[in-house]
């Protein structure tokens, strides 16, 4: 395939293209360098999506290059159109993530075009656009990528209505100000991680999870975790549970060796966002979710 300087991404691509993706990403988590294994293996599998790999049948990763260098790349998936398949992403085809730098639009439409032409000819009959990386921290179109915010916009596709703020802290600075007499802390296997759980007597008053396999070995720089779930109950709320529970959850990750722990909240949820930046995290961006175009 080659279409207006257009093609398939090849091996021989994988410095220039992890240059681009490293530069998207460090404009919003500070820091961030996914390696290149990361990238390249984004075109066999992303054991990372584990609930919806199994339903990809196609995918393609596509550059421009100019001059010798890499100006714009996309990646591509298309998901089958079975029984199997999730009802959101049957016969769906999604632009993983769309990338080019500010200086090199006029190379960016040219890769969204070929993106949307790929899309015609696999025969979907929706397409998503998104910007998750291989690495944490990175998804959806945030607010740091207005150039491509505004490229995909002007192709046609409609923001859906997720937005997400999302946030780090930097394990050590995370503040204990509870009273550690008062809670009883207990660890157990959690759905997104390993949960901490605040009891008082025998109750239960709230607990946070915490998942420490969200880089994957030796995928990025640096130790990473997230907050899978943060739940206080509601009689227990603005009491100090959610404090401590994000305290015990650094000294955990301190043990484990984790130096930055993630965390996501919805733009309306005032008390999460105020609870997060109490203790010390710091908003990175607020992304957009959803986008999509039909065919």
């Amino acid at each position: 395939m080659a279409t207006d300087g257009v093609r398939l991404c090849r091996r021989s691509d994988r410095d220039q293209l992890t240059h681009l993706v490293n530069a998207h990403a460090q404009a919003v988590v500070p820091g961030l360098a996914i390696s290149v294994n990361a990238v390249l293996s984004q075109l066999e599998n992303e054991p990372g999506e584990f609930l919806v790999e199994p339903w990809v049948e196609d995918r393609v990763m596509l550059a421009v290059e100019r001059r010798g260098r890499i100006t714009a790349a996309a990646y591509l998936v298309r998901y089958g159109s079975g029984e199997h398949v999730g009802q959101a992403l049957r016969g769906v085809g999604e632009i993983r993530w769309l990338l080019f730098r500010p200086d090199s639009a006029a190379t960016g439409r040219v890769v969204a075009e070929a993106a949307l032409a790929t899309m015609r000819r696999w025969g979907v009959r929706r397409v998503r656009v998104d910007g998750t990386l291989p690495g944490p921290g990175v998804y959806g179109l945030p607010e740091q990528w207005p150039h491509v915010r505004g490229l995909v916009e002007d192709l046609g596709f409609v923001r859906g209505e997720r937005h997400e703020i999302v946030l780090l802290g930097a394990v050590k600075d995370l503040r204990r100000t509870a009273d550690p007499r008062r809670y009883r802390v207990d660890r157990t296997l959690g759905v997104s991680g390993t949960r901490l759980t605040a009891r008082l007597g025998d109750v239960s008053v709230g607990y946070i999870e915490v998942d420490t396999a969200i880089a994957g070995v030796g995928r990025v720089s640096g130790t990473w975790a997230d907050i899978g779930n943060l739940v206080v109950a509601p009689e227990h709320r603005r009491t100090g549970v959610g404090r401590r529970l994000i305290a015990e959850a650094a000294e955990w990750l301190h043990l484990a060796r984790v130096d930055r722990l993630l965390a996501y909240a919805a733009p309306e949820d005032v008390a999460m966002l105020g609870l997060l930046e109490g203790t010390g995290f710091v908003r990175l961006t607020e992304t957009a979710r959803e986008w999509s175009i039909e065919l």
